[in-house]
């Protein structure tokens, strides 16, 4: 059992990484936008960066290949993704709401994400092949 819980564990981790990379790949113009209305420097670059992490990091992720490595990295990458993307309390009124269950959701996902960094992907891995 325990074996299968790892390996779903860090499948449902990597999901947001991976939906939310595709989507950015996929539109990436407008991801670089968003970027810029966040005032982030580069956006294009940092585009790049994000899509890179997510795709790359989540595929690493699932596959349990480099998993500690991987879960640092995107652990990281999720500090200023969460405080600048996420700043619940920059908002009022409905949009409030809506960042403060993306700031929790982001800070459940960093905790696993220490989890795989601390313990490794579990025996069903490339990792442990």
């Amino acid at each position: 059992m325990k074996r299968l819980a790892t390996l779903l564990g860090r499948i449902l981790i990597s999901v947001p990484f991976l939906v939310f990379g595709f989507m950015k790949l996929s539109n990436f113009h407008g991801s670089a936008g968003q970027l810029a209305a966040l005032r982030i420097p580069l956006p294009t670059a940092a585009a790049v960066i994000a899509i890179m992490i997510e795709v790359l990091g989540g595929i690493c992720l699932v596959l349990g290949f480099k998993t500690r490595f991987w879960a640092w990295i995107m652990f990281l990458y999720l500090i200023p993704v969460t405080f600048v993307a996420h700043n619940f309390w920059a908002y009022s009124g409905s949009a409030r709401g809506v960042n403060e269950g993306e700031f929790v959701k982001n800070l459940a996902i960093m905790g696993g994400l220490l989890v795989l960094a601390a313990f490794g992907p579990g025996p069903i891995s490339v990792d442990k092949a």
